[in-house]
């Protein structure tokens, strides 16, 4: 597969995931854009992969913590309002959804991620493990993590442990 029929495959694909880990368009199609342009100086070899595309999604996951390393890009992605609401989508529904996100962009970037690539995505324990470089057990404590500080977040009770008397 030529870099351009992938990019015409996938490149959607990765935006998406990007916009999903950032929270803000622009700056997802940036990021994109910057994986992209090392992706393509790379191409010949990334090719060659058994799995191209998972490579692809590492570096975008991995250029989107180098970007949040970096002291001089600490913003907060401020949700806008947006005129694209279709038909099929109530105003409940929405609201709850846009309530919902706000509450996974206060999650850890690392467990954001994993809540990105699971949820939204739809990636196994083994497929995210392998794209962050991790074990599947760090996955699913990620995860775990995650679930509980939404649960928190939303003022959910929580489940008890230990005796019950």
């Amino acid at each position: 597969m030529t870099f351009e029929e992938y990019v015409l495959a996938r490149g959607v694909a990765l935006v998406r995931l990007a916009r999903l880990l950032t929270g803000d368009e622009h700056r997802a199609e940036d990021l994109v854009q910057d994986v992209l342009a090392k992706a393509y100086v790379q191409w010949p070899r990334v090719s060659g992969l058994d799995r191209p595309d998972l490579y692809v999604r590492r570096m975008v996951v991995n250029a989107h913590h180098s970007w949040l390393r970096r002291l001089v890009n600490r913003e907060i992605a401020v949700a806008a309002v947006q005129d694209t609401a279709t038909g099929r989508d109530s105003a409940a529904e929405s609201a709850d959804r846009d309530a919902m996100w706000r509450l996974v962009m206060q999650l850890s970037p690392r467990q954001r991620t994993v809540v990105v690539l699971r949820y939204y995505e739809d990636y196994d324990d083994a497929t995210i493990a392998e794209l962050l470089q991790c074990s599947q057990g760090t996955v699913r404590t990620q995860a775990k993590r995650a679930l509980d500080k939404l649960k928190q977040l939303r003022g959910e009770p929580h489940e008890l442990t230990g005796d019950r008397r």
